[in-house]
């Protein structure tokens, strides 16, 4: 989001403006197609930079409604080498949006002052642009303008700035000239050439793009380069690169990133997992670059671990009509940051049991019909989906997506909410992930969206019980074998999601780990399972309004529960809300039927049909429900193991 002046800012220019919302302006830091680029500062002193869109665009209705959709989306990106997206204003009379501040230079200032990088920093950037495409694309984002002013090395590990903004420009093409192009010629995709390339657009062209300005920062050239943009676009279009001073392996991951197709290019995440592949075959500048920045190892592994069972098939482009496209709601309150707790061993028994079970359902319901899924997931991803259910015939109810369709991808679940006239197949990818290795317990800082937050243990709100509330079936799944869950061999993570007469999750290693499932984005709701704990030190956990590798954790451990918030600010910390210690502990491998409902911000757990506590809570207001396992504490030595059986999801509909 600096541009290429780094941290040094110019002063504000006559007619810029002093103030943008509760942000004082105190210098320019780029100008670009989209608006200007200052660094200010907010009331809390800390430094942010802030893109000011143009006037032209500002008075535009539909750019409006564009730009808060895809801010919306991109607030959704967790900060794995991606500069964080922390605030915007689409309503203000003129719109902006507030990111991270990120203090370094630019890909394209460096390469211009010192030459090519050398192959540790190249294979460097090769990784970090790798994470932040996967965070973005996990996202169900896209970049769309991934260049080398949009990539900043700071101390550390790269930073890619300006993600997703750019479909908010494109979509109203009347304010570019026929022969513009957004976006840089050179590091365009060839399908970005077409008249159609706003509506076909996919993850792959940001893989032609990292293909291209890795190229750019080996060489100090495009690998098209041309002394005019239509011959540029020609090249593209036509001519194979020019890599010569690229070396394999970094060579042949860049030539497959700018293949013309688009379906002969790997993922971003599957670049991520090349990049990172260990053995004796490993390039020693990559070793190097790790070695030198220990950071980019920490934000890949967790882009890998966010990615674990989200699919990243080829995305099915679907034309739309204008008046049947809908917009999603603006931004939400920023809550302050929350206060470090670590998990604590049982204290003393709960409260007597509640008579009545507030997670008996209220009525019977019937389970709407699955969405459907796309294709198989492309070689390395691993991800075994339900079959494909045909899209409905006449009149239909969509359910807006919280994120762009992704590659080939339809969203799991229910479509309500916003009338069509017309059948549509709507495809969608929301965030889901794994953390791991051993979490930090500490400060962590609650994420947009998020409200204020009462404190554990501070008088609870009365819980609705769900017998005053009529609720529907989400999902009812025996776990028997690949249904709604599905099953996942993962040995870069020691883990593995299988059936044995149950949902049974094996792990080689400490940290959290999550099993592909539904994708149902949840507000009030209930869930009951069964768990059984099959290996010493092993917690089963489950996590529930969960999105962009943050939600609730409620860990199942022998002696109780422990609830608690997990992925706040960076993916990984827990805050423990409560303990809640059982009378008698969970035997091993014996089956305990489990439940979690929430409504409002009440947390609402139980064992064997009979209320444990509660907790209140309102950090996280909607996401998926996930299963998983959580080891107990480090003391314990791996393999841990659980199972689940006959999980079922109610919603809230009352």
């Amino acid at each position: 989001m600096n541009g290429d002046v780094g941290s040094r800012a110019a002063p504000l220019r006559k007619g810029d403006p002093k103030k943008l919302g509760r942000y004082e302006l105190v210098g320019r830091l780029g100008e670009g197609g989209m608006g200007v680029v200052y660094l200010a500062r907010g009331a809390d002193g800390q430094q942010v930079a802030i893109k000011m869109i143009r006037a032209d665009l500002a008075v535009d209705e539909e750019f409006r409604r564009r730009f808060r959709s895809e801010v919306n989306r991109a607030r959704q990106v967790p900060p794995f080498c991606t500069a964080e997206v922390l605030d915007a204003d689409p309503d203000h009379e003129r719109p902006y949006l507030v990111v991270e501040y990120v203090d370094g230079p630019s890909l394209s200032a460096v390469v211009a002052e010192r030459g090519p990088l050398s192959p540790a920093n190249l294979h460097a950037l090769a990784i970090g642009m790798a994470t932040a495409l996967t965070a973005i694309h996990g996202a169900g984002v896209i970049h769309r303008d991934l260049k080398p002013s949009n990539v900043l090395l700071p101390p550390g590990s790269p930073k890619v700035i300006d993600f997703g903004i750019a479909r908010a420009v494109e979509a109203t093409s009347h304010h570019t000239a026929t022969n513009q192009w957004l976006g840089t010629v050179a590091y365009m995709a060839p399908e970005r050439f077409g008249s159609d390339a706003s509506e076909v657009i996919t993850p792959a062209a940001d893989v032609f793009a990292w293909g291209a300005v890795l190229a750019y920062a080996g060489t100090g050239r495009t690998p098209f380069a041309a002394d005019s943009p239509p011959v540029v676009a020609a090249r593209i279009l036509t001519q194979p690169p020019e890599l010569g001073g690229l070396v394999p392996p970094l060579r042949d991951l860049v030539e497959r990133a700018l293949a013309k197709d688009p379906a002969a290019r790997p993922t971003s995440r599957a670049l991520l997992d090349l990049l990172l592949a260990t053995g004796p075959d490993q390039p020693p500048a990559v070793a190097a670059a790790l070695a030198r920045q220990p950071g980019l190892l920490v934000a890949a592994e967790e882009a890998q671990a966010a990615t674990e069972q989200r699919p990243e098939h080829a995305m099915t482009a679907v034309a739309v009509p204008p008046e049947l496209k809908t917009v999603a709601a603006g931004p939400t309150e920023v809550s302050p940051t929350h206060q470090p707790t670590a998990f604590l061993p049982p204290a003393s028994p709960p409260a007597s049991p509640a008579a009545s079970s507030a997670m008996a359902p209220a009525s019977p319901a019937v389970a709407g019909p699955p969405g459907a899924v796309g294709p198989p997931a492309p070689a390395g991803m691993g991800v075994a989906l339900p079959p494909s259910a045909p899209p409905p015939a006449g009149p239909v109810t969509v359910e807006v997506p919280s994120a762009p369709p992704a590659r080939g991808s339809s969203r799991w679940g229910r479509f309500a909410n916003v009338a069509m006239a017309l059948a549509v197949l709507v495809t969608s990818l929301t965030v889901a992930g794994i953390a791991t290795g051993v979490l930090p317990f500490g400060d962590d800082a609650t994420p947009s969206g998020a409200a204020a937050t009462p404190s554990a243990g501070s008088p609870a709100a009365p819980t609705p019980s769900a017998s005053t509330r009529a609720s529907e079936l989400v999902a009812q799944d025996p776990l028997t074998a690949p249904r709604l869950w599905q099953l996942r061999e993962d040995d870069a993570q020691l883990t593995t999601c299988t059936f044995e007469g149950a949902l049974v999750v094996t792990r080689g290693k400490q940290g959290p780990y999550r099993c592909p499932g539904p994708m149902d984005q949840l507000t009030d709701f209930s869930m009951t399972v069964d768990v059984r704990l099959r290996s010493e030190g092993a917690c089963a956990a489950l996590w529930f309004r969960f999105v962009a590798a943050a939600g609730y954790i409620v860990r199942v451990c022998p002696e109780g529960f422990y609830v608690g918030t997990h992925g706040v600010g960076d993916g990984t910390t827990v805050r423990v809300l409560r303990t809640m210690p059982f009378p008698t502990p969970i035997a091993l491998d014996t089956p305990t039927r489990v439940g979690v409902s929430m409504q409002g911000t009440t947390i609402a757990l139980e064992r064997d049909g009979q209320q444990v506590g509660t907790v209140q809570d309102s950090t996280f207001r909607e996401g998926r429900v996930v299963l998983g396992i959580y080891p107990e504490t480090p003391d314990h030595e791996p393999p841990f193991t659980v199972a689940f059986n006959d999980v079922e999801v109610r919603s809230f509909t009352g």
